[in-house]
């Protein structure tokens, strides 16, 4: 039996009542958050006593999409300065060169970044899997770094020959793309509570795989009761492929191919009209808004603020480290609060003639990054710190420079400028402790990751 007791901090719940406490603690058994209330509530003993007096605490962020192989990838010459289609185009050839140990080495630097910035649980999508790679290596990465995994099986079955965009070089079968998909869900998938790894289904888009994959898949994850992800909606192209393709928008596609519903979330889900969120709202399905990248990608903005109008869970992904160019999650909360104002100013915001209309808050974009997050992944034991609760937190030291001169320590994380945390705990266990990474040698990762990345490249 563990226990943990953190001392003195400002708590930041997040809960059904968003309580702040300014002199807080939480007391943590076996990966369990107990208690959680003002210090002169809680047990003053336990195995390990942190205080954390002038430092923020909240629940750990969840990160909705991501894609932890393309940090092999990043800020390539022939990539920067594309639209989503010819991105991919320029990048698949080199991700054909993508070995097991490849993908075990990404896997630890997406972690260790997200770790730094606060996030406690990572979904990620890996859709091919070239020379002999498997999901098996994420998972294996992801448990050494005692991260939580929303583990998604993506595939790729049409090729450029059939009308799809990857090369035939980076398909698969579709008969060995649902054979490994089981044998991972029977493997790997833990339903409980406090699992720390899920595994989902998730062909990878409209333009990559055929519309009786997506249909065997959703049988398939329904069946074994798993979530189901893809990308949606991206970009304007993507809207055009499945008109010709499909006859169909993307989400009326969706609809055709039984991928609505409560189990589902849709990565990006940019180009949408009111009906189609609609559509979302009245089958529950979520959305993983990828900010950063929609921007580095010329996309577009999602519309956030008319999601949550509409009753749509939305949380944040800060999407392949190759669109991204990096994995900071706290740095896509303040993204996302600024790049909902830009959108409201674009259509016209005014304050004085629409009294009822408001600005995305500090508080409406953490809850993006962390219940909302939970929400969409369909977990109700992580997002938020409470009794019963996974404990995963993070923790921010506010006697900074940067947050000199902050009068809201809560609004400070995410208006100013986004920096690496100070703790984060998942499954009460440290994976970041006083600003360095507590289970992976830090210095060895990135020598052992260059030298990956350049050999990649270099072919």
């Amino acid at each position: 039996m563990t226990t943990l007791l953190i001392k003195n901090a400002y708590i930041v719940t997040m809960d059904d009542h968003q309580k702040e406490i300014p002199e807080g603690g939480l007391f943590i058994r076996n990966g369990l958050i107990e208690e959680v209330g003002p210090m002169s509530e809680l047990r003053t003993t336990a195995d390990e006593v942190l205080d954390l007096k002038g430092h923020i605490v909240l629940p750990g962020l969840v990160n909705t999409h991501h894609h932890f192989y393309q940090t092999l990838t990043r800020a390539v010459p022939a990539a920067q300065d594309a639209n989503l289609f010819n991105w991919l185009k320029t990048l698949y050839p080199i991700w054909a060169r993508l070995t097991p140990d490849d993908i075990f080495i990404s896997t630890q630097t997406a972690l260790a970044e997200l770790a730094l910035s606060g996030c406690t649980t990572a979904s990620d999508h890996l859709y091919l899997f070239p020379n002999g790679s498997k999901l098996d290596d994420e998972i294996a990465a992801a448990s050494e770094m005692g991260m939580r995994l929303q583990a998604s099986r993506g595939s790729m079955s049409l090729g450029e020959s059939k009308g799809g965009l990857p090369p035939d070089s980076v398909v698969d079968t579709e008969d060995n793309i649902l054979k490994d998909s089981q044998r991972l869900i029977e493997k790997y998938h833990d339903a409980k509570h406090g699992a720390m790894t899920q595994i989902v289904l998730a062909p990878c888009s409209p333009f990559s795989v055929t519309s009786d994959l997506m249909k065997q898949s959703a049988k398939m994850a329904r069946e074994y009761g798993v979530h189901l992800h893809t990308h949606l909606a991206e970009t304007e192209d993507e809207e055009q492929f499945c008109m010709k393709m499909f006859g169909h928008r993307p989400v009326g596609y969706m609809q055709e191919v039984d991928w609505v519903g409560s189990d589902v979330w849709f990565a990006h889900a940019v180009w949408v009209n009111d009906a189609e969120i609609q559509v979302f709202a009245k089958h529950d399905c979520g959305v993983a808004h990828c900010p950063t990248s929609n921007m580095r990608l010329a996309s577009g903005i999602a519309p956030v603020k008319e999601y949550r109008a509409a009753g749509v869970n939305v949380g944040l992904g800060v999407d392949g480290s190759a669109s991204n160019d990096g994995s900071h999650l706290l740095a896509e909360v303040r993204t996302a609060i600024l790049v909902s104002r830009v959108k409201d100013g674009m259509t016209g915001y005014s304050l004085s003639a629409d009294p009822n209309r408001k600005l995305m808050t500090a508080r409406e974009a953490l809850h993006l990054g962390t219940r909302g997050g939970a929400a969409v992944l369909g977990r109700k034991d992580i997002g938020s710190l409470e009794a019963g609760k996974c404990a995963d937190f993070f923790a921010v030291n506010l006697n900074k420079l940067s947050y000199t001169g902050m009068h809201d320590p809560v609004s400070a994380i995410v208006f100013g400028q986004s920096m690496n945390v100070d703790y984060t705990v998942v499954n009460g266990k440290f994976v970041v402790k006083e600003g360095q990474l507590a289970t992976v040698d830090e210095h060895k990762l990135i020598e052992k990751h260059n030298s990956a990345a350049k050999k990649l490249l270099i072919g």
